[in-house]
């Protein structure tokens, strides 16, 4: 994982020192079943049941980069899957952040508790949940991140964001970034989208 680490770097995928210590500390064969544990260098996207995957590290990379979570967030990782994604967005809001991961696959909520339980985070929350609906629960949030991707994003995930917060989602095969601004009638999104990439589908 080492080596892909810095080919992401040298490639410009990985770019925030924030990002790149979480990478370097929350090994990603931590969150793989036993039998792929050998393949965690592998950009690539890897699967972990239930048709979900881990997802490739090009991937994470740039969304996590798009996102910019910043020390003391409080951030909704939507489609969790096996943590991993979870466990990064732990350890950069840092202490004085909030991760509230949801997953719709109770194994999988269950397989990474036991993965981010390696690490002993105190701001992580992990719950089985339907992603959709995002985590009414516990908004708004300074940044939200699915994994999954929707043919929209859903309405419930833009009034969970705070303004000025930012979503990082896929629909179909763009990654697309949302920040929530005022408006005189309310509330804009500023939309940027980022086309070539595939996801699982959001169900």
């Amino acid at each position: 994982m080492h080596s892909l680490i810095q080919q992401l770097i040298a490639e410009g995928y990985l770019k925030t020192p924030a990002i790149i210590n979480a990478f370097k500390k929350i090994k990603r064969q931590d969150f793989l079943p036993d039998k792929l544990k050998a393949e965690a260098g592998a950009n690539a996207p890897l699967p972990v049941g239930f048709d979900q995957t881990n997802s490739q590290p090009l991937t994470v990379a740039f969304m996590l980069e798009l996102l910019q979570p910043n020390q003391g967030d409080k951030a909704l990782d939507i489609g969790s899957g096996s943590g991993w994604t979870s466990a990064l967005l732990a350890e950069i809001v840092g202490e004085k952040g909030k991760v509230y991961a949801i997953e719709r696959i109770p194994e999988l909520v269950d397989f990474a508790k036991s993965n981010v339980a390696k690490y002993k985070f105190k701001n992580l929350e992990l719950n089985c949940a339907d992603g959709a609906k995002g985590y009414n629960q516990e908004a708004p949030y300074d940044k939200i991140l699915a994994s999954a991707a929707a043919e929209e994003i859903p309405l419930a995930w833009k009034k969970q964001i705070k303004v000025g917060g930012i979503i990082v989602a896929p629909v179909g095969n763009s990654i697309w970034r949302l920040v929530k601004k005022l408006s005189p009638r309310g509330f804009v999104f500023e939309e940027t989208e980022y086309p070539g990439f595939i996801f699982v589908p959001l169900i």
